[in-house]
């Protein structure tokens, strides 16, 4: 497991661009050939048979909560018991959020969830900032965070859970207008806490007070409002968006919208709204139908589900996912594949069902502004979006 070569041999390649059968050597923690009929450079190489398998990049998650204290509970999963499940599923990095408490220091947060995952992690990560206020201290701190001492590259705001963690519109767009001047994409969770917070008051007025309360207070067309909103202010401050956990096809509608008009807009789905629907939140049984709350909760409607799911063909259950829970709201489905061997940074930790990792393993990754890729169009949006100021005779 400790070899500082890795030889993987006979599989299929798969990358962004290409797919091709051919072996991939690792040395000292780096791919150094992708090729046909690698020979076997010395003895002390590993060497891995990957006939009728692909060989896939490790993936990264961009939106994790690793033990995350809000609203007087905390994650069940930790840096390590969250990481080790990541690598069980191939995944070889992670990006978290930190989430200050509001009139909170954006750095003292930073430096404390640097202090609860360093020691725990088994994979790489990096971290997001939570913006959940605004000042001018805010704004110098987020300045401070895009350097290379500290490594943050975004910034998440809330439009939902009022009086936590969400921002108000003006909040919201002072934080895009500098977002963009320091060339830091801007993330949002896109719900309408004003609305649901009526809502809830309704719904408990009329005695709905069980987890169909949740789904009833978040009306799908509240989430393509919010989505819609906050797609508007990010064009009129010239900031590039990813919106978070989109999990309605209004939602998704707004950000093609969005897209189509030339915006710099992303949308991330996950798994959850992929595969399962909000039919369960009126399961007779409480506890099933708290499993499945999340915000925004997932689509009643049956035809939202993307039909991938469909095509799985292994189970699914809570004895193999790895993380800190005993429920899976996935069990019993279907899967078409899973991961065999992960190597981290050179290393085998996970192979054939078996962890082989230890806490701390994983190192702390800074991420850099100013990415071409999301800035490019920016970049030649800015000109055109200067003021103009018309000289007139008095």
């Amino acid at each position: 497991m400790s070899s500082s070569s890795i030889l993987i041999r006979n599989g299929t390649v798969v990358n962004e661009d290409f797919i091709q059968k051919a072996d991939v050597l690792i040395k000292n923690g780096i791919i150094i050939a992708v090729e046909q009929n690698i020979e076997k450079v010395d003895e002390d190489v590993e060497v891995i048979d990957a006939t009728d398998r692909l060989i896939i990049p490790g993936g990264i998650d961009p939106h994790t909560h690793m033990q995350m204290p809000f609203m007087g509970q905390v994650a069940v999963d930790d840096f390590y018991t969250g990481t080790r499940a990541a690598v069980a599923g191939g995944t070889t990095m992670i990006i978290d959020f930190v989430a200050p408490s509001k009139n909170n220091s954006l750095i003292e947060a930073y430096h404390l969830w640097r202090s609860w995952a360093d020691p725990k992690v088994v994979c790489d990560y990096g971290l997001s900032m939570c913006v959940t206020w605004w000042s001018d201290k805010v704004a110098e701190e987020m300045t401070k965070l895009v350097t290379p001492e500290y490594g943050i590259n975004s910034f998440k705001f809330f439009l939902a859970y009022k009086h936590a963690l969400m921002v108000d519109d003006g909040e919201f767009y002072q934080g895009l207008q500098h977002c963009s001047k320091i060339r830091a994409l801007a993330r949002v969770h896109a719900e309408n806490g004003h609305i649901i917070e009526e809502k809830q008051k309704e719904l408990l007025a009329c005695g709905v007070r069980g987890p169909e309360g949740h789904t009833q207070s978040r009306p799908e067309e509240i989430e393509a409002e919010a989505v819609n909103r906050a797609c508007c202010l990010a064009d009129q401050a010239n900031c590039p968006l990813y919106v978070v956990h989109v999990m309605s096809k209004g939602a998704a509608d707004e950000i093609a919208k969005a897209r189509m008009n030339g915006q710099v807009v992303f949308g991330e789905p996950i798994a959850a709204g992929l595969a399962l629907d909000g039919r369960i939140y009126y399961d007779k049984d409480w506890e099933t139908a708290a499993r499945y709350i999340m915000s925004p909760p997932l689509s009643r409607k049956e035809e939202t589900k993307f039909e991938l799911m469909k095509m799985l063909a292994r189970i699914i259950s809570a004895t193999t996912h790895h993380h800190n829970l005993d429920t899976n709201v996935y069990e019993g489905m279907e899967v078409h594949g899973v991961p065999e061997i992960t190597i981290s940074r050179g290393v085998v930790v996970w192979r054939d069902g078996k962890l082989y990792i230890e806490k701390g393993s994983g190192r702390f990754i800074p991420l850099s502004p100013d990415c071409d890729y999301v800035f490019g169009t920016i970049n030649k949006k800015t000109e055109a979006k200067k003021p103009i100021s018309v000289q007139r005779d008095i």
